[in-house]
């Protein structure tokens, strides 16, 4: 097992891609911090399952990024997975989820990864890999602060390469398509309404739509390519930007 002897904080852990990410890592050895809502013993369940802690923190505010990387500790891998999405017009957006998705899309992934750069530097190896999404790439409608937000991950994880090139820490996204998740599957009564169509035609005539291969992304493979990323044979690849999209970006 390749990860024995690191440690690995995995925000938005709980369910969907994130505790793909966190079984794939702890499959290797690695000692994960899961951080995610849920049910407690739910939570105590996954814990149990995967020799692992979980640390709870608001991660749409500065102090609670703070708090959650202040209680964890030291870290080799840092995944920034946790996030969110609302599907709405420009002009009828409610700004206070505005302001949430923005705090916990992309400030949340600046403030975390300022707290854990110096660990990792420190040591001469560390892995950053962020959860992107197929809209880091290009635009949807009805969904302005979630592309806006992916973009600027992107641009961040870039950016991050370039300071971190020689200190044995790499830093890179993955960009899914449309995996079946709770996120994905949440959003769609709100696109229903602000597309006016059936569930059936959202799925495939928006979401697969998107995507040649005509099926969603699964978890496992996201996890798998994250799991490579932390690979020593990875070290050369930083400031990447890895499309799992079915084919989506290549039109």
């Amino acid at each position: 097992m390749f990860l024995e002897g690191k440690r690995a904080l995995v925000t938005g852990s709980t369910s969907g891609i994130g505790l793909a990410i966190a079984r794939a890592l702890a499959g290797e050895g690695a000692q994960v911090v899961l951080s995610g809502f849920g049910e407690p013993a739910a939570i105590a369940a996954l814990c149990s399952e995967l020799g692992a802690t979980h640390v709870a923190g608001d991660l749409a505010t500065r102090a609670g990024v703070e708090a959650l990387m202040g209680e964890v500790g030291a870290v080799d891998i840092l995944v920034n997975n946790a996030g969110m999405q609302h599907v709405a017009p420009v002009d009828e957006f409610p700004v206070d989820v505005w302001d949430t998705m923005l705090a916990l899309n992309l400030s949340a992934v600046f403030h975390a990864c300022r707290l854990a750069i110096p660990a990792m530097k420190a040591k001469g190896w560390g892995r950053i890999i962020s959860t992107a999404s197929a809209h880091s790439l290009v635009a949807s409608p009805f969904k302005a602060p979630y592309v806006a937000t992916k973009h600027a991950v992107a641009g961040l994880t870039k950016s991050m390469a370039l300071e971190l090139a020689q200190s044995g820490v790499t830093a890179n996204c993955i960009s899914p398509g449309y995996v079946w998740t709770a996120l994905i599957e949440n959003q769609i009564p709100d696109t229903m309404a602000a597309r006016g169509l059936s569930r059936e035609a959202v799925i495939n005539d928006v979401l697969l739509a998107k995507q040649p291969t005509k099926r969603f992304v699964q978890v496992e493979e996201v996890a798998a390519l994250a799991l490579f990323m932390c690979r020593d044979e990875a070290g050369n690849m930083t400031g990447a930007n890895v499309s799992m999209d079915g084919g989506w970006t290549a039109e």
